[in-house]
C-alpha cells in the first residue's frame, strides 16, 4: 500500500449553549454536548429504522466544535460511536437493542483459509494505493452501481457528486481513503478513520464487475494489516446486526469483539 500523507481535515462551527424540544421527538435534550470537544446536536427524531423493519430507530446526530484529534477519535469508538461525514451518531432507539458495535484485536486475528486466498489473489492482481478522500465520476458511479448490484437501494434514488462528497469525504476527524485498482482502472474504494490505538473502516464500495475478487473481504483483511504494521490494536467494523442480513458477513471474523450492555464481549 503506497500513496501521500494523509492531513488533518479543517472544520469548525460557532456553537451556543442552548436546550429545546427536539422537533418530532419525545425527548428534551441539551443542544450542546459536554464532551471534549463539545458535540452541537444537529438531528434528534425518531425514524424508520435503516436495518430492521417495523422498527423504530433513534440515532443522534452531533458534529463535534473542532476536529477530533486520534485520542479522541478512539474515546468515542470505545463507547460505540460512528461517523458519517462531518457527524457523529450512536444509537438511542427507544425498543431495540439489536445493534452492536463490533470490533477486531487485530494482534489476535489470524485469517480462515479462505480469506488467505481472497488476500493472495487480491495482492496479485490489484493495486492499492492510500491517499485523502476524494470524489469523482468514476466513485460516483462505484458507489452507486455497488448498491444497486447488492440491493442495498432501499427505494432511493442514486448519490450524486455533491451526496458522495457529503457522506464519504467530509470528515471531523483524520481519514483517508484505500482505492483498489485492477489493471489500471479503479474498481474499489474504502474510507478509513485514524485513530491513535485503532482503525475504523467506515464504507467499502466496489464495482459489481470485480465481484470475483471479494473486495469487501479484502479490504478487511488489508485494514487490518494496517493495523498490525501500525502497532494499533482494533479494527472497528461498525454496527453487528444479527437479524439483518447484510450485516452478517462481520460476524465471520472471529475473534471479535461486540459492545453488548455497556461493555466489550468477545466472540469466537
Amino acid at each position: 500500500i503506497s500513496g501521500p500523507s494523509v492531513r488533518e481535515p479543517r472544520v469548525g462551527v460557532s456553537l451556543r449553549l442552548e436546550h429545546a424540544e427536539v422537533d418530532g421527538a419525545e425527548v428534551s435534550v441539551p443542544r450542546l454536548t459536554l464532551a471534549n470537544p463539545p458535540e452541537l446536536i444537529v438531528y434528534d427524531r425518531a425514524q424508520r429504522c435503516p436495518y430492521l423493519q417495523d422498527r423504530v430507530a433513534r440515532m443522534p446526530l452531533r458534529l463535534p466544535a473542532r476536529p477530533l484529534s486520534r485520542e479522541e477519535l478512539d474515546e468515542r469508538l470505545e463507547a460505540g460511536d460512528r461517523r458519517q461525514g462531518f457527524v457523529l451518531y450512536r444509537t438511542h432507539c427507544p425498543q431495540c437493542v439489536a445493534c452492536e458495535p463490533i470490533r477486531i484485536a487485530a494482534g489476535d486475528y489470524t485469517p480462515t483459509k479462505s480469506q488467505r486466498r481472497i488476500l493472495q489473489r487480491g495482492d496479485a492482481e490489484l493495486k492499492v494505493l492510500i491517499g485523502p478522500p476524494q470524489v469523482d465520476g468514476r466513485r460516483v458511479d462505484i458507489y452507486n452501481e455497488h448498491k444497486s448490484g447488492r440491493g442495498l437501494n432501499d427505494g432511493q434514488p442514486p448519490i450524486d457528486a455533491e451526496g458522495y462528497r457529503d457522506f464519504l469525504v467530509s470528515t471531523c476527524c483524520e481519514s483517508f481513503e484505500l482505492s483498489y485498482h485492477l489493471d489500471g482502472e479503479l474498481v474499489g474504494v474504502a474510507i478509513v478513520d485514524r485513530g491513535q490505538r485503532s482503525l475504523s473502516a467506515v464504507y467499502c464500495c466496489y464495482d459489481p464487475a470485480a465481484s470475483r475478487l471479494s473486495i469487501g473481504t479484502y479490504s478487511i483483511l488489508k485494514q487490518l494489516e494496517l493495523c498490525r504494521s501500525w502497532s494499533l490494536e482494533y479494527l472497528y467494523l461498525g454496527l453487528y446486526i444479527a437479524e439483518c442480513d447484510a450485516m452478517l458477513y462481520k460476524a465471520r471474523y472471529r475473534p471479535h469483539q461486540r459492545l453488548v450492555d455497556g461493555a466489550w464481549q468477545t466472540f469466537r
